[in-house]
């Protein structure tokens, strides 16, 4: 029998997919941040100015604001999803419904980062949030109900 966090349980697959879908979306959020700094002339601190001769004066720029604020929140809640997501997969849900959460979360944090960078009227980019939180915690009862002490 193959190990149950191995790539021969389609179930850690498909996690491992997903959550590397919604990693690379997050470490593509960076980047972003720091091309929009280059393109407002927006920089958080003083000496950052130095790359562009430009004026040591801190710029709040409403456009990088919003990636940077898109960016925290993926991290705070991506972050939590891989780590749940193992101790999840332990639990041996159904294929099919771990597959559910794991495209349902990676839907919603996609969404949720259209819905902040274009942006879209309220309520969708915090429908997208709740959509995100309630499968990470739907994960987390699974575990709790399989964890004992």
């Amino acid at each position: 029998m193959a190990p149950v966090l191995s790539f021969d349980n389609p179930i850690f697959s498909q996690f491992a997919f997903y959550a590397s879908v919604v990693i690379i979306k997050t470490l593509i959020m960076a980047p972003l941040t720091a091309l929009s700094r280059f393109k407002y002339n927006a920089f958080g601190n003083p000496e950052d100015y130095v790359t562009v001769k430009k004026p040591s004066k801190v710029v709040v720029n409403d456009a990088v604001e919003r990636i940077r604020r898109c960016h925290l929140n993926d991290l705070e809640n991506v972050i939590p999803f891989v780590i749940v997501g193992p101790m999840y997969i332990l639990t041996g849900p159904q294929a099919a419904i771990a597959a559910l959460h794991f495209q349902i979360f990676a839907g919603a944090r996609i969404f949720h980062s259209i819905a902040y960078l274009l942006p879209l009227p309220q309520p969708s980019r915090a429908l997208a949030y709740v959509v995100g939180l309630i499968v990470t915690i739907s994960m987390l009862v699974n575990v709790l109900k399989h964890a004992t002490f």
